[in-house]
């Protein structure tokens, strides 16, 4: 049976939000984990996050975006290793702008759904399209006979929902309550994670 792993970005595949390193570059790290913590515990719907945190983030120089997240973020060293044993069914599924999360992206070296940036004369004007995880998911069926979704907040609930399996992974919080409730699993090291994702 062919499996897609569809893995959530921010405090899941890494150990931190990014947004709010994104915001650190620019000195809004207050505003924009204010905004961040409200959409993880489903307060603020992510579309209206996202958009008020791109709005406020707009001006932010993108080189000064990509030396911060280059710098600054880590990630779990077994779920790397799970990912590099099997790179053509592992999936990045995040809501954050393809812009903003390239040399993140790069650096996994996997396939990836983004929300996209409308750019003017090279600088971010705006979102062209926000990602729908729920459609990235169901996408990857005519390829996988089974989709096998980890997140940890509430914009991965519709990732769950189009999922076979759902792991809440609380690696560097604890998940959403409501993601919670959806998950098959709830687990909070990426050592244990990685042993249940070769099991199933």
């Amino acid at each position: 049976m062919t499996t897609a792993y569809c893995f959530d970005l921010d405090g899941t595949l890494t150990r931190q939000e990014l947004l709010p390193l994104i915001a650190s570059s620019v000195g809004l790290e207050d505003e924009i984990s204010v905004l961040t913590e409200a959409t993880i515990s489903g307060v603020l719907p992510f579309d209206k996050s996202f958009k008020l945190r791109v709005r406020l983030l707009r001006d932010a120089k993108l080189d000064w975006i990509h030396a911060a997240l280059s710098e600054q973020v880590e990630f779990d060293r077994h779920i790397l290793d799970f990912i590099a044993s099997r790179p053509e069914q592992c999936f990045v599924v995040t809501g954050n702008l393809d812009i903003w999360v390239k040399p993140v992206l790069d650096r996994l070296g996997i396939q990836s759904f983004t929300s996209t940036a409308r750019l003017d004369d090279g600088r971010l004007d705006g979102i062209a399209h926000i990602l729908h995880k729920g459609d990235a998911v169901s996408s990857l069926r005519d390829r996988f006979e089974r989709i096998i979704a980890v997140g940890d907040g509430m914009n991965d609930v519709p990732m769950f929902e189009a999922a076979d399996w759902r792991i809440a992974f609380g690696g560097t919080h604890s998940p959403n309550r409501l993601l919670v409730k959806l998950s098959d699993f709830v687990i909070n090291d990426g050592n244990a994670l990685c042993r249940l994702l070769n099991m199933l």
